[in-house]
């Protein structure tokens, strides 16, 4: 099997290390010389996504994939990838497979409720209402071309080097505290042996919710990551005085629980991490920390 992918960043690398293993072929885009030359020496037919124009290498990686996975941000327009290659893409005789990477934030803020895969999306943000938009592109560019198209919808990703561990090392980590909040996470290699699995089971029109199935407040996980490196956490900052990134007011400005059961149910999978607690623990094992 061939796979290619749009946007090699931190989770897709991981599923492509975990294809690889298997025997897939590997090509791709990334921003950068460097990271094009790391992969390449991996063994993997890397090209640089330069702007909206089409590349005459990539679309012909392209006619020979038999999936391709989208991992990029959407813009006003909508999904570039499929904006530049929707025509290569109609014309892949092989392609049989897209997966888009996209957000449980498609479901907005739900008060703490729980939702699942057949809860109707009701995005708050703007973000979301692109990921929204860009997920029912795809889905509708694969029901016109007979394509099968799955969707995962992505927590909060961790990982080696970017966990609580490593803010806690660089000083970053933050108990930032708002009463009754939580959401939930997912591990990177976790993704990884979901996007596996639905690759061996295709079925027109999957939306898999990459969650760990344990919605907890983000204080607790920080706290717990200081105990596994005897540190002891910083001290809680109440919401209301926080001073937030983008990124991370958009984790506070919705409160909602996510279940995972169909992961279980369809795919087979189960997580090799079912909360932070067991990735925060791998991962101070393998190094990351104080």
């Amino acid at each position: 099997m061939k796979l290619f992918i749009f946007g090699l960043g931190y989770s897709a690398t991981y599923i492509a290390q975990r294809l690889a293993a298997g025997g897939a072929a590997i090509a791709g885009t990334v921003r950068s010389q460097v990271k094009a030359d790391q992969l390449s020496g991996l063994g993997y037919a890397m090209r640089l996504s330069a702007s909206a124009e089409r590349d005459g290498a990539v679309a012909r990686e392209l006619a020979d994939s038999d999936a391709v996975l989208v991992s990029v941000p959407p813009d006003a327009r909508g999904d570039p990838a499929l904006e530049v290659y929707r025509d290569d893409l109609a014309a892949a005789s092989r392609l049989r497979w897209i997966g888009y990477l996209s957000t449980v934030g498609v479901y907005g803020d739900r008060d703490g409720g729980w939702v699942d895969e057949a809860t109707v999306p009701v995005p708050t943000s703007e973000a979301s209402h692109r990921r929204l938009d860009v997920e029912r592109q795809w889905q509708q560019f694969g029901d016109t071309h007979h394509i099968l198209v799955h969707i995962f919808r992505l927590a909060g990703i961790y990982g080696p080097g970017r966990n609580q561990l490593v803010q806690l090392a660089e000083g970053k980590a933050r108990r930032i505290v708002k009463p009754g909040h939580v959401f939930n996470r997912i591990h990177v290699e976790d993704i990884a042996q979901i996007v596996e699995a639905s690759l061996g089971r295709p079925r027109a029109g999957a939306i898999y919710n990459g969650a760990d199935g344990a919605p907890a407040p983000p204080q607790d996980v920080v706290t717990f990551a200081a105990s596994l490196c005897g540190v002891a956490p910083p001290p809680e900052i109440p919401y209301e005085y926080a001073e937030l990134t983008p990124m991370s007011q958009s984790f506070f400005s919705e409160c909602k629980r996510v279940r995972n059961t169909l992961l279980r149910d369809e795919l087979g999978v189960t997580l090799r991490y079912p909360s932070f607690r067991e990735g925060l623990t791998a991962l101070r094992a393998a190094g990351d920390g104080p």
